[in-house]
């Protein structure tokens, strides 16, 4: 197979190369068309990319580029020679009679060139593969890395009129209209929180940040049961921090009403036993899904997260918590490492449409006051990437006080809406209880 790609010329097209030359020299309005989607790499022919460069240059400058600019611009580069010499340059706008299809001549280059860098990839891991001292899965990693890297790299910018984003504005409003639904989001389950809300929306990035043993993650699985197992919709747990199992063993308690302390103390009357079996079945029948992976990276995380789009269809995605999701640029500053992981959270719930809510501590400063968003760790990055920001706050003597009591009462908590790109902010009160380790509505807590 190796020897028979060996002698084959990669993919390239020399007439798509000098089309796109030939327009772009014929009408300098086309540079603007090519620009976003061709780079001077893209093309195979070093004559091709040589003068390619040169028209930017030109343009650049704000001068403008025929055939006589550019072979001036390339003879004062000494580059001349090594881009054809004058006759090719020249006879390039004759290649095409208008600049008309300069964007089908430009995709077919880009292709091209996307072709080649996937060879390129494909034979360098090929040549890892015989390194016996490389781990299969870290050349898994490096593959879907490389791959990765290269599908973002071809994205394209493009614009379009506003009236083209005028009908699906309609549609959803349409949709919406007729629908029984009563949130155009994904609804928490919270009534206070989604009706300041409308529910979690598509392709924002949520944070929820609060101080450690507040209830984040407690939080994170109230609002996930009641979307999956009361009310059926697909959801993705990434749970980084504790194990898939002492999350269900939580979310089984709370959907029981049987306190999780008699679980682990072994005290369970015959009723309790069969509240949990009850809870359990379910949960089992619920479109929950757990990732269950310490030390995630964050290429495993997008990964993941794209196949629980794409083959179970989830409607939203959590992420407990953020500070344990690993970079592969470790060798960054750690506040660089938080900065790369919340653009590219950010950026995930764009590309999948479903709203990505991530798990964040705050700061020990925020420890027995009403947080503030200076208050999240690495804030900088966060604070600017998310869409929206909820903060849980409790005054730690209500814990004191719940715990001199067993346990029995319910403890008001603060969900602080600090921040909400596209709504109101503002504070709603929810009721934590303690015994289970969930939150409800404060009017409807047991």
């Amino acid at each position: 197979m190796a020897s028979a790609l060996k002698d084959k010329v990669p993919p390239h097209s020399d007439e798509a190369e000098q089309a796109v030359l030939g327009a772009m020299l014929l009408d300098n309005g086309a540079i603007d068309a090519v620009l976003p989607s061709v780079k001077a790499g893209d093309f195979y022919s070093g004559a091709n990319r040589r003068i390619f460069e040169a028209v930017l240059n030109l343009n650049q400058n704000r001068r403008e580029a025929d055939y006589r600019t550019v072979i001036a611009e390339l003879r004062l580069a000494g580059e001349l020679d090594g881009a054809g010499g004058p006759a090719y340059v020249a006879s390039l706008p004759d290649v095409v009679p208008s600049s008309a299809n300069i964007e089908y001549y430009a995709g077919i280059v880009r292709d091209c060139s996307l072709k080649r860098a996937l060879l390129k990839v494909s034979a360098e891991i090929s040549a890892k593969c015989f390194d016996e001292s490389l781990e299969a899965r870290i050349l898994l990693e490096e593959i879907q890395q490389r791959i990765f890297e290269l599908s973002e790299g071809r994205q394209t910018a493009s614009y379009k009129k506003a009236g083209e984003w005028v009908n699906p504005a309609i549609e959803f409003i349409q949709d919406f209209y007729g629908s029984t639904e009563r949130y155009t989001g994904v609804p928490s389950g919270f009534d206070s929180l989604d009706a300041l809300t409308s529910g979690f929306q598509a392709s924002e990035f949520i944070i929820i940040g609060a101080r450690p043993s507040v209830g984040k993650t407690a939080l994170a699985l109230s609002m996930a049961a009641n979307m999956s197992v009361h009310n059926k919709k697909p959801i993705g747990f990434f749970t980084l921090e504790m194990s898939g199992l002492s999350l269900i063993l939580r979310m089984i308690s709370s959907e029981s009403g049987v306190e999780s302390e008699k679980i682990r103390t072994k005290l369970l009357k015959p009723s309790d036993f069969q509240s949990l079996m009850d809870a359990a079945g379910r949960i089992y029948d619920a479109p929950f899904y757990i990732v269950d992976m310490p030390g995630m990276t964050l290429m495993d995380l997008r990964t993941q997260a794209r196949r629980l789009r794409s083959q179970e269809k989830v409607e939203i995605i959590f992420i407990d918590y953020l500070g344990l999701i690993v970079s592969e640029n470790s060798r960054l500053p750690r506040y660089e490492q938080f900065a790369e992981i919340s653009r590219s959270l950010k950026s995930l719930a764009r590309e999948l449409g479903v709203p990505v809510v991530a798990l964040s501590q705050l700061r020990r400063d925020a420890e027995g006051k009403q947080p503030t968003l200076a208050d999240i760790r690495e804030s900088g990055s966060i604070e600017q990437d998310a869409d929206v920001i909820l903060f849980l706050h409790r005054d730690r003597e209500s814990d004191k006080r719940a715990d001199s009591a067993n346990k029995g009462n319910d403890v008001k908590t603060e969900l602080i809406v600090a921040k909400q790109r596209n709504g109101p902010v503002g504070i709603v009160d929810i009721a934590f209880v303690p015994s289970f380790a969930r939150f409800a509505n404060l009017s409807k807590s047991s």
